[in-house]
């Protein structure tokens, strides 16, 4: 008898064990992730919301930053593993902490804008540059004036593409660095003779009349919102930054695929209860349709370095040579990322399923 309570009670406690291993395993791994009041969030909060994320075994705590260098400025605190983030701060992120570019999050080369008021003399002049027929400006309105930016960011690209396109650069005009929602404010107070601003801000400068003088799209250059990525949590967890990325991609695929109205209403959900701020329909609905996202099959175009330089990484490349003949990189910061190779799409060859959105 006394043999059988004993192998009883032993086989209670293998039990209890492995019941209580099996539940260490299926508990979701959490991961601090950071992020902007922008539409590249709203396709991860809504994954977190639908509980995508735990049905690849991850828990994303998903932080909200007012700029992108505040994200990078936040990685040495241990704030973040993943993070959207521009392409800009994507270069300061591989130069000081040698973090990594993982995937295109969208095209951000219609929604960051150089704008004026509507009065302003910048206005009056159209195509004063003849290969950019869009871009508004000339450059005896422009040299000497002070312009509201948030520097070392998409916005400055803009900006110093546009004066790239009117023959001058960050030299000949007094900037002033304030994060967007200072820029708005101040500027819609008469502070400033331009402001380069990105979505969703620069659609509060069209409600107020502003004018668009120039785009990094009508510039004809590449920006991208990108997928970054803390080097050596992912070089130790690779996998998991594939379930990241997949988590991610299945969104991508729902906005490939559902009318974009019929987000609308979650998408001004997301903005109210995850940023405190208010969307129209109307506006909503115009921030859905002008950032265009990129599938798995296109995102390896993106990043396929088979044949040299990918797309990925010249756009990359691009950025940290650009701001190096502006003065803000050194050319020795400059060579250290200047090929762009931190952007690389080894990850997303890892990715094994990306299940259905619906």
């Amino acid at each position: 008898m006394l043999k059988k309570l004993s192998i009883c009670f032993f086989a209670m406690v293998s039990a209890l064990v492995l019941c209580s291993l099996t539940s260490a395993a299926d508990k979701p791994m959490r991961l601090k992730t950071a992020w902007m009041d922008e539409h590249e969030t709203f396709l991860i909060w809504y994954a977190h919301e639908k509980g995508w994320d735990k049905e690849v075994g991850l828990d994303l705590d998903l932080l909200l930053f007012s700029n992108g260098m505040d994200i990078v400025n936040a990685l040495p605190a241990g704030e973040w593993v993943f993070c959207g983030n521009g392409a800009v701060p994507a270069v300061l992120g591989a130069l000081r902490y040698g973090t990594e570019v993982i995937l295109i999050g969208n095209d951000e080369s219609y929604t960051n804008a150089v704008m004026v008021r509507a009065d302003s003399p910048i206005a009056k002049t159209k195509g004063y540059n003849k290969d950019f027929p869009d871009v508004l400006g000339h450059p005896d309105d422009v040299r000497g004036k002070t312009f509201l930016i948030t520097t070392m960011s998409s916005d400055h690209y803009a900006f110093s593409s546009w004066l790239q396109v009117l023959g001058l650069t960050d030299k000949d005009v007094i900037i002033k660095n304030m994060d967007q929602a200072q820029a708005v404010a101040a500027y819609e107070k008469g502070i400033g003779d331009g402001v380069a601003l990105w979505a969703p801000h620069m659609y509060r400068g069209e409600e107020l009349g502003w004018k668009i003088a120039g785009t990094v799209h009508s510039c004809k250059k590449g920006l991208p919102i990108v997928l970054m990525a803390e080097k050596k949590f992912a070089e130790q967890n690779p996998e998991t930054v594939a379930a990241f990325l997949s988590v991610y991609l299945r969104a991508v695929n729902m906005l490939k695929t559902e009318p974009l109205e019929s987000l609308v209403p979650e998408y001004k959900r997301f903005f109210l209860e995850f940023t405190g701020k208010e969307y129209s329909d109307d506006l909503a609905l115009k921030d859905l349709q002008t950032h265009p996202v990129f599938n798995l099959e296109e995102q390896k175009a993106l990043f396929d370095d088979s044949k040299g330089q990918s797309t990925a990484q010249r756009w990359q490349g691009e950025l940290a040579k650009f701001f190096t003949g502006v003065g803000k990189l050194t050319q020795e910061e400059c060579d250290k990322v200047g090929d762009g190779k931190y952007a690389n799409g080894k990850y997303l060859n890892l990715i094994k399923e990306i299940k259905p959105y619906k």
